[in-house]
């Protein structure tokens, strides 16, 4: 079965940001370490596939409501020795997690869907459910409740890439593995740097994009991203994966993929003034993800 086709920036707090002392269950799933990157995709869809089969409101909860046991054991973990050195400060101590929060995540879509869905589409779903508006956010609201840190530790896109998160990573330090086709569960295209690195570059640029644009557009995305980032320990790692969308690629032009560099340049031509470059690298940037969009409206 393909992977969704979506991509993902993760944040893998220290192990003591998750309890103190942490869950018994939570200490077994990070040293049994079952959950990689390239299941997680699959993992949420096959959890709300099952959910929306038995009847459930939200993927990943109990026919009472409660969140299932998974809650606490679908975790990613990974090892500080895996995120580049940082100049504002290292990763760990070790090992890193990222809950999956797929119950939680699953109850923000529904609520941002209620609150900005047409009057007849939202009611369309509410008559189908069976529920009414106030008991689905007082269940929305309690599987939010479920978060560590107060913030999801993972962001996700579907079909594309949001240009700003590349800001926060250091386009040489890109991850590259082809595999053996598009669909290797090892095939894989990402970046990974220290919180403390992501919060400056965000800090950095965010002024850059603010006094050039404005808070609209891709300055208002790197604020609320820097927003999220002030949510978690300063000794986390940020990780920003192509997950399912590698899929779409083939291996010619993920291995010949230039965004992160582009974006960078293009930070370098706002600095400089530099107009007909500054165009030039939007046009390019553009022509390459215009494919995807393309893509998702002929599904």
């Amino acid at each position: 079965m393909p992977r969704p086709f979506a991509a993902y920036l993760r944040v893998y707090e220290p192990l003591l940001a998750l309890g103190d002392p942490p869950d018994e269950r939570l200490l077994e799933a990070v040293e049994a370490a079952r959950l990689d990157r390239s299941a997680a995709g699959l993992r949420e869809q096959a959890l709300w596939l099952k959910s929306q089969h038995v009847g459930r409101l939200l993927p990943a909860e109990l026919a009472d409501g409660r969140p299932s046991p998974s809650l606490i054991t679908d975790v990613l973990v990974l090892d500080p020795e895996d995120v580049p050195e940082g100049e504002h400060g290292d990763a760990g101590p070790g090992p890193l997690v990222c809950p999956m929060e797929i119950r939680a995540r699953s109850a923000a879509a529904l609520v941002t869907f209620l609150g900005d869905a047409h009057p007849a589409l939202r009611n369309s779903v509410l008559d189908a459910g069976g529920a009414s508006l106030d008991m689905i956010r007082s269940r929305a609201k309690s599987a939010i409740d479920d978060l560590t840190a107060g913030a999801s530790h993972t962001l996700s896109t579907t079909w594309t890439v949001p240009l700003p998160w590349f800001v926060l990573f250091d386009p040489g330090m890109r991850r590259v593995k082809l595999g053996k086709g598009r669909h290797d569960p090892e095939r894989e295209v990402s970046w990974r740097v220290s919180i403390a690195d992501a919060r400056h570059r965000a800090r950095e640029v965010g002024d850059l994009l603010e006094a050039t644009f404005g808070d609209s557009g891709p300055g208002r995305v790197l604020l609320e991203t820097r927003r999220w980032l002030d949510s978690f320990h300063p000794g986390s790692a940020v990780e920003l994966d192509y997950g399912g969308l590698v899929q779409l690629f083939a291996d010619s032009i993920l291995q010949a993929d230039t965004t992160a560099e582009e974006v960078h340049d293009i930070l370098d031509a706002l600095r400089t003034g530099n107009v007909d470059e500054l165009a030039e690298l939007f046009a390019d940037l553009r022509d390459f993800w215009g494919d995807l969009a393309a893509r998702e409206r002929a599904n």
